[in-house]
């Protein structure tokens, strides 16, 4: 919704927005772009008298214990009969019309890979547009409307984040069935978003949705490594399909993740250097090359700008490092909530630090999959890689130290933050890395252990 809002201020419109704790990047983006942020949803708001409510699916029309509305905005909106659209209607109609649109679904790997379809096309002097759930280094920016049509092209291009959770309160539709795209990947596909699907059958229908709004001359980018992937494809596809990931797939790598080189149907195309780790990039990075190669910019030309990405912030960013006698202390920071993410987060790191240094995992089950404990068996799996695991266990529903128990003494809980904090300082040394994971804010917790590392 952030990333929205920039777009409609791109646009010449006017902007505020509410919601409520909203944490950096995003609030400091929007800050930098002169938008209003309202703490709250506060039905006083009317007082405004936009031409247009868009509305977030944090919404909904849920009560309090109280009785008293959750949102009372909303409620104002619809007692007056006010004008107001979903977040991903609002895009369909303003901004996706007329453009050729490349999105990125999956559950894994949508901000990074749509990130690096961006700045591939932005290499190649496509000068495209975008909404990335996040904040790419490239550009410092979520989100713009990017240039018209070039001669190389005649649709302006728009490469968007496509998320399967639903649009709205009122619109329980996948977001991603409004972008029409001419191409789609199709990253991954696992189980989540527990509160709102029953099985992964259901949100395999819901891929199945977005397949089917991809024209005869478009291009579906699958996951050859996916089952999951391949039954959505059986459902039924209409457009052309290229795959990445497997043995026999269009697009696969040869070499370890940080460079290699990518292979276009057995044939050598292109080479990646980078500083970027972990197979799930590798993995992302020929998604997004086999995407680019639909709009005409080949493997190599994609291969040579992926080797000046930067990543997203909140993807295994460095937040600080304190200089000890004996080694430093790093702190990261990476957005990973869903099991499979923690486990290849903390394989990157391990990959690139190797078998001798101490990766310290920080973490926080703050998704609502996570919250509702549709996960937890996979928890110590997740962490297998990791020296020692801290996990916030407040607002759960589901015991944590239970959860994490096989584990042994690897393994720490802690109700608060200032607890956790606590327990990773005693058991900091000199040249850890401390992997601190959230889809949140996370209580600030980077900032607080750097400064208490700077004191001890």
């Amino acid at each position: 919704m952030g990333g929205l809002a920039a777009l409609a201020r791109e646009a010449g419109h006017k902007v505020t927005g509410c919601d409520t704790g909203v944490y950096p990047p995003m609030s400091d983006q929007l800050r930098a772009l002169g938008i209003e942020l309202i703490e709250g949803f506060g039905a006083d708001q009317l007082a405004l008298k936009p031409d247009m409510f868009v509305v977030g699916n944090v919404v909904s029309r849920a009560h309090l214990p109280d009785g008293m509305p959750k949102f009372p905005l909303m409620e104002a909106i619809l007692d007056a009969g006010l004008p107001y659209t979903s977040g991903p209607q609002w895009l369909a109609e303003h901004v996706l019309q007329g453009r050729h649109v490349i999105a990125i679904a999956g559950t894994h790997g949508k901000t990074t890979t749509t990130a690096m379809t961006a700045w591939i096309l932005e290499c190649a002097g496509l000068k495209p547009g975008f909404l990335v759930g996040g904040v790419p280094m490239n550009f410092d920016v979520s989100a713009r409307l990017g240039g018209p049509a070039t001669e190389s092209f005649a649709r302006p291009l728009f490469v968007i984040e496509a998320d399967e959770y639903d649009t709205a309160f009122f619109d329980k539709r996948s977001k991603f069935v409004h972008y029409r795209p001419r191409t789609a990947v199709l990253n991954n596909l696992e189980f989540d978003h527990a509160d709102i699907f029953d099985n992964l059958a259901a949100i395999e229908r819901q891929f199945h949705h977005l397949v089917r709004t991809v024209p005869s001359t478009g291009r579906v980018v699958v996951n050859g490594l996916e089952e999951s992937l391949t039954r959505v494809l059986h459902q039924g596809c209409w457009s052309e399909v290229r795959s990445f990931g497997a043995a026999v797939s269009d697009f696969t790598a040869t070499g370890e993740p940080h460079e290699f080189d990518v292979m276009h149907q057995g044939q050598k195309a292109g080479h990646v250097k980078w500083a970027i780790t972990g197979v799930h990039n590798q993995l992302n990075a020929l998604a997004a090359i086999a995407a680019v190669q639909h709009v005409g910019v080949s493997a190599d030309v994609a291969a040579k700008a992926l080797g000046s990405f930067e990543n997203v912030k909140r993807r295994m960013e460095v937040r600080g490092s304190v200089t000890r006698s004996n080694g430093i202390i790093t702190v990261y920071d990476d957005f990973a909530h869903h099991p499979t993410a923690i486990r290849t987060t903390i394989d990157g790191l391990r990959r690139r630090l190797g078998p001798n240094q101490r990766i310290l995992a920080v973490f926080e089950p703050r998704s609502n999959t996570m919250k509702l404990g549709a996960m937890k068996a996979l928890l110590p799996w997740s962490l297998e890689e990791a020296d020692l695991a801290f996990c916030h266990s407040g607002g759960l529903g589901w015991d944590a130290r239970e959860a994490l128990a096989p584990m042994g003494a690897k393994a720490q809980v802690a109700g608060s933050i200032d607890e956790l904090v606590a327990q990773v300082l005693r058991q900091v040394r000199a040249g850890d890395h401390i992997l601190c994971m959230s889809n949140g804010g996370f209580g600030g917790i980077h900032l607080k252990l750097l400064q208490l590392l700077q004191n001890k």
